[in-house]
């Protein structure tokens, strides 16, 4: 198993892809850090009335939902690339346990996504930070890291849930276009088309959906509908939608 497991960290820190989607996200942060600047440049220069009503300039506000989707499109890569090479048939007869190269394939990418997801929303935090300074709320997101440290975690669990999900639709759909397709539609077509919804099933149905999940998981959201545990448990069942056809369709369909 360790050999399959060094195998697939290979292919994943090898591959031109993974280059691509740390860049992007890294660009997120710097965009992310502009936006916080400008905010905090025109906060400074504002009437005490109208700092009241300025949001947060947290960068993770812009930064997670690009960085999800990010890590959806790197999961989803992980297999899909091998699929259309054709490596795939190399790589199950290199590893005739199809479960065996399942688990592997899935802990690698759930690494990796830990370590980059944990890695973007602490930068992301320390931006805004470094940039607000001392300033009060609600320029500033958050009064301690203490504080900040819930919504943190929470992030950075969404971040490793897109990346498994893009790795099961991957897996299921054997196809890099329709697996983006199907992380576009999931993260932000459906959330909006939620919206549109006679109240009040509009509000419920977009309580589970994606992007609303992890401010939820966190208690940091006014309005929520879903308790911590409960948001958990949602974030749990995407992911056993998403990986358990996936497994079924590897096992069970020619390569």
């Amino acid at each position: 198993m360790t050999d399959v497991l060094n195998s697939e960290w290979l292919k994943l820190r090898s591959v031109r892809s993974t280059t691509y989607v740390l860049l992007v996200i890294v660009l997120c942060l710097l965009v992310g850090g502009l936006v916080s600047y400008l905010m905090t440049a025109d906060w400074d220069t504002s009437p005490p009335d109208l700092q009241r009503k300025f949001g947060a300039a947290d960068p993770g506000v812009m930064v997670v939902p690009f960085a999800q989707f990010c890590l959806g499109v790197l999961g989803a890569l992980t297999i899909t690339s091998e699929y259309g090479s054709g490596m795939i048939r190399t790589a199950l007869v290199s590893v005739p346990q199809r479960k065996s190269y399942l688990l592997a394939k899935t802990a690698v990418v759930a690494g990796a996504s830990l370590v980059i997801g944990l890695v973007t929303v602490l930068v992301a935090y320390q931006t805004g930070e470094l940039i607000t300074g001392d300033r009060p709320e609600p320029i500033s997101a958050y009064s301690s890291f203490t504080d900040a440290l819930p919504t943190l975690l929470a992030n950075t669990a969404s971040l490793v849930l897109l990346a498994l999900l893009g790795l099961g639709l991957g897996f299921l759909l054997r196809s890099t276009a329709g697996a983006l397709v199907s992380l576009c539609a999931l993260l932000f077509v459906l959330p909006s088309l939620t919206l549109i919804l006679p109240s009040p099933w509009n509000e419920r149905v977009y309580s589970v959906m994606l992007p609303n999940l992890a401010p939820q998981l966190s208690a940091d959201y006014p309005d929520a509908l879903l308790s911590p545990p409960a948001a958990g448990l949602v974030m749990l069942a995407y992911l056993v939608l998403a990986l358990v056809p996936g497994t079924i369709t590897l096992l069970r369909r020619d390569a």
